[in-house]
């Protein structure tokens, strides 16, 4: 009887059959989510204690908390798949640019995370931020996810080992001085990849929902199994955790800074945590099928809110800034659709807290298959086909790449994302270069004036080095 009333507690929650989905593929899509995502409490931990000033356990605690509750607010409140966590990017900022290149202490530059994600919840409080998110052309929402996809593809062949940077060249992709070439392919690290990546692909071509998750399992196996020591189990994986970061943040980086560049510094935050939000919720929406025939998440307001208070959270408890993950697409590829997902990788996170040196024994080789299909799977939006929130197909227009006036700004927008690694420098590029397009074919006044006002702001943003001397 318990278990009945619980389903129907569930199907009411979340709205199951409406979605097209059940309880099994839904815990299953959201441990695929995790499994993803779970690097996350190795890769923060590495960045945020590089100085020594916080320690890797201090960190990894706070990341599985931020991630694990926030993940269960978005998943009960706004109701899609799409989990959260300490964005990548950020806390690369705030360690080597806020704390190490300008100074600050980390309680300072926390305080700047804090501030922005203030900002950005009064934005999505006055409905600023979903108007925003719905005047953008549809064209240039279909690149974004294209170019996310690209994105993540990239992701997954260079944490897999298959392209590596040729030394002593010039070349524009990541920190890294270099141009790219294929790895040679005699390490076992590698054959790790190949394992996983072969079984995914051949559950995916029997459409079996959960081809990315078992693709992860037989990867890790094998790394276990190769010789090459290329995952272990970690030393003390029961140690507990440390919550001594909880509330150490301080906004004395404005008397640091000063008032000019401490508006700069949060306002750059605060356009990395807008529009790398904007890129996940179009990019996993259009794959879940969330968008509407015009390219918009309804009630959209509701995960907005999630993210900008994740932002605060981040801060507030020194992981830097949590946001929407584009890992989350993952889960969504074995067939997720709501919440119940999100709630399931949020526990999954909590769940970790007395073992956070233990999720390391995944190494991120066994990811990389799915991050790398993945990727693949999500340039399908230049098909023209997606799918509404009823689960029901439906013809989009689909990108006119004869037109150089929609072509350029879409291209540019695809490609500058895994070329800079960053998914903000490609949506800003998107912006500036659709407004200059329209303008010059004389088709100005068909642009929202919101889009003026964006693509202004991130003409700021790329011209902060030459305009205010910027550090960051």
């Amino acid at each position: 009887m318990a278990s009945a009333a619980q389903g129907a507690w569930i199907e009411r929650q979340f709205g199951l059959s409406a979605r097209g989905t059940n309880i099994r593929t839904e815990l299953m899509a959201g441990l695929t989510t995790f499994m993803v995502m779970s690097y996350i409490i190795a890769v923060n931990p590495s960045i945020l204690s590089f100085n020594g000033e916080l320690t890797v356990t201090q960190v990894a605690t706070v990341t599985c908390l931020v991630a694990g509750v926030m993940s269960i607010a978005m998943g009960l409140y706004a109701n899609i798949a799409i989990a959260l966590a300490p964005g990548l990017g950020i806390n690369a900022i705030v360690a080597f640019t806020l704390v190490g290149s300008m100074g600050l202490t980390f309680p300072q530059a926390m305080g700047v995370v804090v501030a922005e994600g203030i900002i950005i919840t009064l934005l999505v409080l006055t409905g600023v931020r979903k108007y925003v998110l719905e005047v953008v052309p549809l064209a240039l929402k279909q690149a974004i996810s294209v170019g996310i996809g690209f994105f993540i593809l990239f992701i997954g062949l260079k944490n897999a080992g298959l392209v590596t940077f040729i030394s002593g060249t010039d070349g524009p992709v990541g920190t890294t001085t270099g141009l790219l070439e294929l790895s040679p392919l005699n390490t076992w690290p590698i054959f790790v990849v190949m394992v996983g990546l072969l079984v995914t692909l051949v559950f995916i071509a029997r459409n079996h929902k959960a081809a990315l998750l078992l693709g992860i399992i037989a990867a890790t196996v094998a790394a276990f199994i190769v010789p090459g020591d290329v995952t272990s189990l970690p030393d003390d994986p029961l140690r507990g955790p440390d919550f001594a970061l909880l509330g150490e943040f301080s906004f004395g980086f404005i008397g640091e800074l000063g008032i000019l560049t401490a508006i700069l510094v949060v306002f750059s935050l605060m356009l990395a945590d807008f529009f790398d939000t904007m890129g996940t919720l179009i990019g996993v929406g259009s794959q879940a099928g969330y968008l509407d025939e015009d390219g918009n998440l309804p009630n959209a307001e509701r995960p907005l809110l999630v993210d900008s208070l994740a932002a605060i959270a981040g801060g507030a408890s020194s992981s830097s800034s949590a946001t929407s993950y584009i890992e989350s697409s993952a889960g969504v590829g074995v067939g997720g659709r709501t919440g119940l997902v999100t709630v399931t990788t949020g526990v999954l996170f909590l769940l970790a807290l007395p073992f956070v040196n233990l999720v390391n024994a995944i190494p991120s080789v066994a990811t990389a298959p799915a991050l790398i299909v993945v990727g693949v799977l999500m340039v399908g939006v230049l098909g023209g086909e997606t799918a509404t929130a009823t689960v029901n197909a439906i013809r989009q227009k689909g990108i006119d790449f004869a037109s150089v006036e929609e072509a350029f700004p879409v291209v540019v927008t695809m490609l500058m994302m895994p070329l800079t690694f960053n998914i903000t420098n490609g949506i800003g590029a998107g912006f500036v270069t659709w407004v200059l397009m329209k303008v010059a074919a004389g088709h100005g006044r068909r642009v929202h004036p919101a889009m003026y006002a964006i693509a202004a702001a991130f003409l700021i943003y790329f011209l902060r080095w030459a305009l205010f001397d910027a550090e960051f």
